[in-house]
């Protein structure tokens, strides 16, 4: 079984990195199952009912989010209707929405998990106590269990990847922007890696227009930041699975970059 896992899509540029690029993947990798982590895809903050129905037509079966789920106020009755659109399941649960999928489409069947970090991060739920619930209602059944670990640090996401190797099939980092290089299959056979990356912007500040995000460092005066624009990347990884032991058998990191326009 492959997964197809594409980082935080960001703007207009990343929706349409996605949209032009995800259906060309999932073709060429015969993908059996697309994530898409879509929650900075309206203007770089937040996620849209448009954007989110876009993200979906273009190929994903499920979309993550992060710490920015909540921008857009409208997406919380959505949420209400649309449970392939996922908010951290450690957010309090009277929040709208769910942090747990199951497609029931597949054998084994598929769960996606998202979680949020604690660390430099808002004020949610511990994301271990919680994935520990969350797994404990999953015994009964067999699944290939797909988790998007959505923190601010390095060693926060790594100690979750430990923490599930065994327990699930991956755990895939996100929320940096920057994709990073230990991709790896953990001993019990769990798939990880710290930051996936982002879908944006290529010439930018993880997303944001370069001279907005240097005049707050060099001035010290609030600005509303705002997504570049230019050329796009996409970042991703693939992942394939053991359908019947669903241990990963390898994760692979996908970077693609668009050429410079004229």
């Amino acid at each position: 079984m492959k997964i197809l896992f594409i980082g935080d899509v960001t703007g207009k540029v990343g929706r349409k990195m996605a949209v032009e690029r995800v259906p060309l993947l999932k073709q060429k990798y015969s993908v059996d199952f697309c994530v898409i982590n879509g929650e900075n895809s309206a203007g770089g903050f937040g996620i849209n009912i448009q954007n989110a129905d876009h993200l979906f037509e273009c190929g994903a079966d499920v979309i993550t989010t992060g710490n920015h789920v909540w921008d857009r106020k409208e997406i919380k009755d959505f949420m209400f209707t649309e449970p392939r659109l996922l908010r951290p399941a450690n957010y309090p649960e009277s929040n709208p929405g769910s942090g747990i999928f199951i497609s029931s489409s597949f054998s084994p069947n598929i769960v996606v998990i998202n979680l949020m970090g604690r660390v430099f991060m808002p004020s949610v739920d511990c994301p271990f106590r919680k994935v520990d619930k969350l797994l404990a209602n999953l015994k009964e059944q067999e699944y290939v269990i797909f988790v998007d670990f959505h923190g601010e640090t390095t060693s926060e996401k790594v100690a979750m990847g430990w923490y599930l190797d065994g327990k699930v099939s991956a755990v895939v980092g996100t929320h940096t922007h920057i994709q990073t290089a230990d991709n790896k299959v953990l001993p019990k056979g769990t798939a990880y890696i710290t930051d996936v990356g982002m879908t944006g912007p290529f010439n930018s500040v993880i997303g944001m227009d370069t001279s907005i995000v240097l005049e707050k460092f060099l001035m010290g005066i609030p600005r509303r930041l705002e997504p570049a624009k230019g050329n796009g990347q996409l970042n991703g990884v693939l992942i394939d699975i053991d359908s019947i032991t669903r241990r990963a058998k390898s994760i692979e990191r996908i970077c693609i970059i668009e050429e410079k326009e004229e």
